[in-house]
Parts: C-alpha cells; sequence; structure tokens
C-alpha cells in the first residue's frame, strides 16, 4: 500500500469511498444528499488530502489542517475514511499514522478530531490505541439511523512529548 496526496485523477475514486461510508449513517455526520462539489470544497479546500492506494486502487482517504486559524492553528485537525470493502485490512491505522507525521512535519503539535461517533467502535478503539483521548462528550449530538440520538466525542492527542 502506497499514502500519497490526493490528486484531481483521485476525485472520482476518493467520491465513491465518501458516498459508501457516508451512506452507512453510522460513522460521517455528513448527509445522504452531500453533493459533489460540496465534497471537492469540503475535502480539498483549504486542506491537504491524501489517498491510501493498493492494487485495487484508490481505497482510503484522509483530509488535514489545522482544527482553527490563528491562535488554533497549532492543533491538527483530520477526517479519515475507509472503503467499506477494504476496511479491517490496516488501512485506517496506516491512514491515521501518516496523518500524524504529516501534521507533525508541517508543525503541529496536537491532533484533534472534533466530532467521533460513539457507537463507531472500530474508529475510537483505533484512535484510543494511537494515544488519543476522549476529552468530550457531546451528549446526542449524531443521529443515528437505528440507534436515534447518540453520542459523538472529541478525541486529542499531543504530537510530541509535552515538558512536565
Amino acid at each position: 500500500m502506497q499514502i500519497r496526496q490526493a490528486t484531481a485523477a483521485d476525485f472520482d475514486a476518493m467520491w465513491g469511498i465518501f458516498q459508501s461510508v457516508a451512506s452507512t449513517g453510522d460513522a460521517l455526520p455528513f448527509p445522504v444528499d452531500f453533493d459533489q462539489a460540496t465534497f471537492r470544497t469540503h475535502w480539498f479546500g483549504s486542506h491537504a488530502a491524501y489517498v491510501a492506494v493498493t492494487e485495487a486502487g484508490v481505497v482510503g482517504m484522509y483530509k488535514l489542517g489545522a482544527n482553527y486559524p490563528g491562535h488554533g492553528s497549532h492543533v491538527a485537525s483530520a477526517t479519515h475514511a475507509v472503503s467499506p470493502a477494504a476496511q479491517g485490512k490496516g488501512i485506517g491505522h496506516a491512514l491515521v499514522n501518516h496523518s500524524l507525521a504529516q501534521a507533525r512535519a508541517s508543525g503541529h503539535l496536537a491532533m484533534q478530531f472534533n466530532y467521533v461517533v460513539s457507537t463507531n467502535a472500530p474508529a475510537v478503539e483505533l484512535y484510543k490505541k494511537l494515544g488519543f483521548a476522549i476529552v468530550g462528550t457531546l451528549p446526542q449530538a449524531f443521529r443515528h439511523p437505528q440507534l436515534g440520538l447518540v453520542d459523538a466525542y472529541v478525541m486529542f492527542r499531543f504530537l510530541q512529548p509535552q515538558d512536565t
């Protein structure tokens, strides 16, 4: 597997992954009618986008950027997605590690995920395994299609060892 910066030629595959993941209704806060133009702006706008590529083609992706501009720009944020057909094969793990390295190389001091759906157990466990902590719970912030209102988490980790 190779992880590289996304190009315009990757857009259709990325859009397909996004639609597949969003259509499950249990991992991303985006509606199923999120259109291509909005996706393009959201994914490629002011963020760096990366893809995971195997012999099967583009199987995963992430976008990375500052969580907030100005005084919050030292904290990165990322959104990851793996094709449902490729889940459980370590691609998400590789993408998150890659995003942490890219954030560190870009001078960010920490990474924050603003909205991790609490019932997305594979993502929550992966992030915890990679050093993230749940630093906040947004009660009933996500409308799960089967479970109704469920919590979303804010997860955080430093990228460098901190002075004590």
